[in-house]
Protein backbone atom coordinates (compact mmCIF):
# COMPACT_ATOMS: atom_id res chain seq x y z
CA UNK A 1 0.00 0.00 0.00
CA UNK A 2 2.59 2.31 0.64
CA UNK A 3 4.17 1.76 -2.97
CA UNK A 4 1.03 2.30 -3.60
CA UNK A 5 0.34 5.79 -2.02
CA UNK A 6 3.94 6.68 -3.80
CA UNK A 7 2.62 6.20 -7.12
CA UNK A 8 -0.83 7.92 -6.83
CA UNK A 9 1.48 10.79 -6.40
CA UNK A 10 1.65 13.79 -9.41
CA UNK A 11 4.85 13.38 -10.75
CA UNK A 12 6.84 12.78 -14.01
CA UNK A 13 7.36 9.01 -12.91
CA UNK A 14 3.72 8.27 -11.93
CA UNK A 15 2.78 10.01 -15.21
CA UNK A 16 5.00 7.95 -17.08
CA UNK A 17 4.17 4.72 -15.50
CA UNK A 18 0.13 5.28 -15.86
CA UNK A 19 0.70 6.26 -19.50
CA UNK A 20 2.66 2.94 -20.14
CA UNK A 21 -0.07 0.94 -18.13
CA UNK A 22 -2.79 2.16 -20.03
CA UNK A 23 -1.31 1.32 -23.57
CA UNK A 24 0.03 -2.08 -22.20
CA UNK A 25 -3.27 -3.07 -20.96
CA UNK A 26 -5.15 -1.67 -23.74
CA UNK A 27 -3.05 -3.44 -25.99
CA UNK A 28 -2.82 -7.08 -25.03
CA UNK A 29 -7.10 -6.81 -24.97
CA UNK A 30 -6.39 -5.62 -28.57
CA UNK A 31 -4.42 -8.45 -29.63
CA UNK A 32 -7.06 -11.05 -28.66
CA UNK A 33 -9.65 -9.12 -30.83
CA UNK A 34 -7.16 -8.48 -33.76
CA UNK A 35 -6.15 -12.23 -33.85
CA UNK A 36 -10.17 -12.62 -34.64
CA UNK A 37 -10.09 -10.06 -37.34
CA UNK A 38 -12.50 -7.24 -35.27
CA UNK A 39 -13.11 -4.33 -36.26
CA UNK A 40 -10.89 -2.66 -33.76
CA UNK A 41 -7.59 -4.21 -33.00
CA UNK A 42 -4.32 -3.74 -31.48
CA UNK A 43 -4.01 0.03 -32.32
CA UNK A 44 -7.75 0.77 -31.24
CA UNK A 45 -7.97 -0.45 -28.12
CA UNK A 46 -4.21 0.95 -27.06
CA UNK A 47 -5.24 4.43 -28.39
CA UNK A 48 -8.76 4.41 -26.56
CA UNK A 49 -7.11 3.12 -23.16
CA UNK A 50 -3.61 5.78 -23.53
CA UNK A 51 -6.20 8.38 -24.60
CA UNK A 52 -8.70 7.79 -21.43
CA UNK A 53 -5.73 7.54 -19.34
CA UNK A 54 -4.08 10.69 -20.79
CA UNK A 55 -7.48 12.71 -20.25
CA UNK A 56 -7.46 11.95 -16.67
CA UNK A 57 -3.78 12.67 -15.92
CA UNK A 58 -4.75 16.17 -17.68
CA UNK A 59 -7.66 16.73 -15.34
CA UNK A 60 -5.41 16.43 -12.62
CA UNK A 61 -2.66 18.31 -13.70
CA UNK A 62 -5.50 21.33 -14.09
CA UNK A 63 -6.84 20.74 -10.82
CA UNK A 64 -2.99 21.38 -9.50
CA UNK A 65 -2.79 23.97 -11.51
CA UNK A 66 -5.73 25.94 -10.31
CA UNK A 67 -4.72 24.87 -6.72
CA UNK A 68 -1.30 26.85 -7.21
CA UNK A 69 -0.05 28.62 -10.00
CA UNK A 70 -3.56 29.71 -11.30
CA UNK A 71 -5.18 30.29 -8.36
CA UNK A 72 -5.31 33.97 -8.59
CA UNK A 73 -6.28 34.20 -12.23
CA UNK A 74 -8.78 31.85 -11.56
CA UNK A 75 -9.80 34.26 -8.45
CA UNK A 76 -10.26 37.25 -10.71
CA UNK A 77 -12.43 35.63 -13.00
CA UNK A 78 -14.43 34.32 -10.74
CA UNK A 79 -15.13 31.21 -12.38
CA UNK A 80 -14.67 27.39 -11.34
CA UNK A 81 -13.41 24.83 -13.23
CA UNK A 82 -14.87 21.49 -12.38
CA UNK A 83 -11.73 18.92 -13.61
CA UNK A 84 -13.69 15.68 -13.45
CA UNK A 85 -16.01 16.32 -16.38
CA UNK A 86 -13.38 15.24 -18.26
CA UNK A 87 -13.29 11.37 -17.30
CA UNK A 88 -17.36 11.65 -17.97
CA UNK A 89 -17.09 13.60 -21.57
CA UNK A 90 -14.39 10.43 -22.22
CA UNK A 91 -17.76 7.48 -21.31
CA UNK A 92 -19.47 10.10 -23.37
CA UNK A 93 -17.30 10.34 -26.66
CA UNK A 94 -16.74 6.65 -26.62
CA UNK A 95 -19.95 5.93 -27.61
CA UNK A 96 -19.60 7.77 -31.07
CA UNK A 97 -16.44 5.10 -31.51
CA UNK A 98 -18.23 2.31 -30.47
CA UNK A 99 -21.71 2.61 -32.77
CA UNK A 100 -19.01 2.31 -36.08
CA UNK A 101 -18.37 -1.26 -35.09
CA UNK A 102 -21.83 -2.12 -34.69
CA UNK A 103 -23.44 -3.16 -38.11
CA UNK A 104 -26.18 -5.45 -38.94
CA UNK A 105 -25.67 -8.51 -42.10
CA UNK A 106 -27.57 -9.09 -44.79
CA UNK A 107 -28.95 -12.33 -42.66
CA UNK A 108 -30.08 -9.17 -40.05
CA UNK A 109 -27.66 -10.23 -37.81
CA UNK A 110 -26.13 -7.25 -35.63
CA UNK A 111 -22.41 -7.73 -35.44
CA UNK A 112 -19.79 -5.41 -33.27
CA UNK A 113 -22.16 -5.37 -29.89
CA UNK A 114 -18.99 -7.02 -28.10
CA UNK A 115 -16.33 -4.94 -29.95
CA UNK A 116 -18.47 -1.87 -28.53
CA UNK A 117 -18.49 -2.71 -25.20
CA UNK A 118 -14.84 -3.90 -25.22
CA UNK A 119 -13.91 0.13 -26.71
CA UNK A 120 -16.27 1.07 -23.68
CA UNK A 121 -14.59 -0.92 -21.26
CA UNK A 122 -10.96 -0.32 -22.48
CA UNK A 123 -11.64 3.39 -21.73
CA UNK A 124 -13.06 3.34 -18.44
CA UNK A 125 -10.01 1.41 -17.68
CA UNK A 126 -7.54 3.90 -18.96
CA UNK A 127 -9.64 6.42 -16.40
CA UNK A 128 -8.90 4.00 -13.77
CA UNK A 129 -5.74 4.13 -14.82
CA UNK A 130 -5.07 7.79 -15.48
CA UNK A 131 -6.57 8.52 -11.82
CA UNK A 132 -3.80 6.24 -10.18
CA UNK A 133 -6.35 3.49 -9.11
CA UNK A 134 -4.47 0.81 -9.69
CA UNK A 135 -6.09 -2.11 -7.33
CA UNK A 136 -9.41 -1.09 -9.51
CA UNK A 137 -6.89 -1.09 -13.35
CA UNK A 138 -5.61 -4.67 -12.13
CA UNK A 139 -8.95 -6.35 -11.33
CA UNK A 140 -10.79 -4.16 -14.41
CA UNK A 141 -7.97 -5.31 -16.73
CA UNK A 142 -8.41 -9.51 -15.75
CA UNK A 143 -12.16 -9.18 -15.86
CA UNK A 144 -11.99 -7.96 -19.45
CA UNK A 145 -9.24 -9.78 -20.63
CA UNK A 146 -10.99 -12.83 -19.07
CA UNK A 147 -14.13 -12.01 -20.65
CA UNK A 148 -13.03 -10.98 -24.02
CA UNK A 149 -10.39 -14.55 -24.03
CA UNK A 150 -12.43 -17.31 -22.39
CA UNK A 151 -16.21 -16.31 -22.16
CA UNK A 152 -16.87 -17.16 -26.04
CA UNK A 153 -15.82 -20.85 -25.55
CA UNK A 154 -18.23 -20.85 -22.07
CA UNK A 155 -20.83 -19.32 -24.51
CA UNK A 156 -20.54 -21.73 -27.70
CA UNK A 157 -20.78 -25.04 -24.99
CA UNK A 158 -24.18 -23.38 -23.92
CA UNK A 159 -25.48 -22.31 -27.30
CA UNK A 160 -24.36 -25.73 -28.64
CA UNK A 161 -26.68 -27.30 -26.26
CA UNK A 162 -29.42 -24.84 -25.94
CA UNK A 163 -32.81 -26.09 -27.14
CA UNK A 164 -33.44 -22.59 -28.75
CA UNK A 165 -32.25 -22.20 -32.08
CA UNK A 166 -32.52 -18.84 -34.63
CA UNK A 167 -32.45 -20.18 -38.51
CA UNK A 168 -31.74 -17.84 -41.23
CA UNK A 169 -32.51 -19.29 -44.72
CA UNK A 170 -32.84 -18.17 -48.61
CA UNK A 171 -35.34 -20.71 -50.03
CA UNK A 172 -35.70 -21.30 -54.15
CA UNK A 173 -39.02 -19.93 -54.26
CA UNK A 174 -41.64 -19.11 -52.03
CA UNK A 175 -43.83 -21.94 -53.18
CA UNK A 176 -41.16 -24.00 -51.39
CA UNK A 177 -41.41 -22.64 -48.23
CA UNK A 178 -44.65 -25.04 -47.34
CA UNK A 179 -42.56 -28.09 -48.26
CA UNK A 180 -39.49 -26.98 -45.96
CA UNK A 181 -41.65 -26.16 -42.82
CA UNK A 182 -43.22 -29.65 -43.29
CA UNK A 183 -39.28 -31.06 -43.44
CA UNK A 184 -38.24 -29.01 -40.18
CA UNK A 185 -41.95 -30.58 -38.60
CA UNK A 186 -41.03 -34.56 -39.54
CA UNK A 187 -38.02 -34.07 -37.59
CA UNK A 188 -39.82 -33.16 -34.22
CA UNK A 189 -38.79 -29.19 -34.18
CA UNK A 190 -41.32 -26.52 -32.90
CA UNK A 191 -41.32 -23.19 -34.91
CA UNK A 192 -42.26 -20.67 -32.59
CA UNK A 193 -42.53 -17.73 -35.00
CA UNK A 194 -41.66 -16.83 -38.73
CA UNK A 195 -39.83 -13.82 -40.04
CA UNK A 196 -39.90 -13.02 -44.16
CA UNK A 197 -38.25 -10.81 -46.44
CA UNK A 198 -39.43 -11.13 -49.79
CA UNK A 199 -36.53 -9.15 -52.36
CA UNK A 200 -36.87 -8.86 -56.14
CA UNK A 201 -33.50 -8.54 -58.52
CA UNK A 202 -32.86 -8.95 -62.00
CA UNK A 203 -32.18 -12.83 -61.99
CA UNK A 204 -33.78 -13.50 -58.43
CA UNK A 205 -38.09 -12.44 -59.11
CA UNK A 206 -38.87 -14.48 -56.12
CA UNK A 207 -35.86 -15.73 -53.86
CA UNK A 208 -37.18 -14.80 -50.31
CA UNK A 209 -35.26 -15.14 -47.13
CA UNK A 210 -36.49 -16.49 -43.91
CA UNK A 211 -35.84 -16.29 -40.05
CA UNK A 212 -37.42 -18.83 -38.38
CA UNK A 213 -37.64 -19.57 -34.20
CA UNK A 214 -37.24 -22.86 -33.46
CA UNK A 215 -37.75 -25.36 -30.22
CA UNK A 216 -35.43 -28.37 -30.97
CA UNK A 217 -36.00 -32.16 -29.53
CA UNK A 218 -33.96 -33.19 -26.70
CA UNK A 219 -29.90 -34.20 -28.13
CA UNK A 220 -30.92 -32.46 -31.37
CA UNK A 221 -27.66 -31.01 -32.09
CA UNK A 222 -27.05 -27.80 -34.11
CA UNK A 223 -24.72 -28.97 -36.65
CA UNK A 224 -26.05 -31.83 -37.14
CA UNK A 225 -29.35 -30.26 -38.09
CA UNK A 226 -27.85 -27.55 -40.26
CA UNK A 227 -26.42 -30.51 -42.37
CA UNK A 228 -29.20 -32.16 -42.73
CA UNK A 229 -31.38 -29.41 -43.88
CA UNK A 230 -28.38 -27.67 -46.42
CA UNK A 231 -28.96 -30.43 -48.04
CA UNK A 232 -32.49 -29.71 -48.52
CA UNK A 233 -33.35 -28.84 -52.50
CA UNK A 234 -35.67 -26.51 -51.49
CA UNK A 235 -32.50 -24.46 -49.65
CA UNK A 236 -30.34 -22.05 -51.67
CA UNK A 237 -28.42 -20.74 -48.14
CA UNK A 238 -28.72 -21.46 -44.72
CA UNK A 239 -26.80 -20.38 -41.28
CA UNK A 240 -27.23 -19.90 -37.70
CA UNK A 241 -28.18 -16.58 -36.08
Amino acid sequence: MGLFSCLREFNTSSVLLRLTLAALCGGLIGINREHKRRPAGFRTYMLVCLGAALTMVLGQYQHMMFSTVWLEAQLEVETATDVTRFGAQVINGIGFLGTGTILITEQREVKGLTTAAGLWASACMGLAIGAGFYEGMLLGFLAIFLSIKFLPYVEGFLMARSRNMNLYVELTSLERMKDFIQLMKGKGIQIYDVEMDRRSGAQEQSAPSVIFYLHLPKYQSHTRLLTELSYSADVRTIDEI
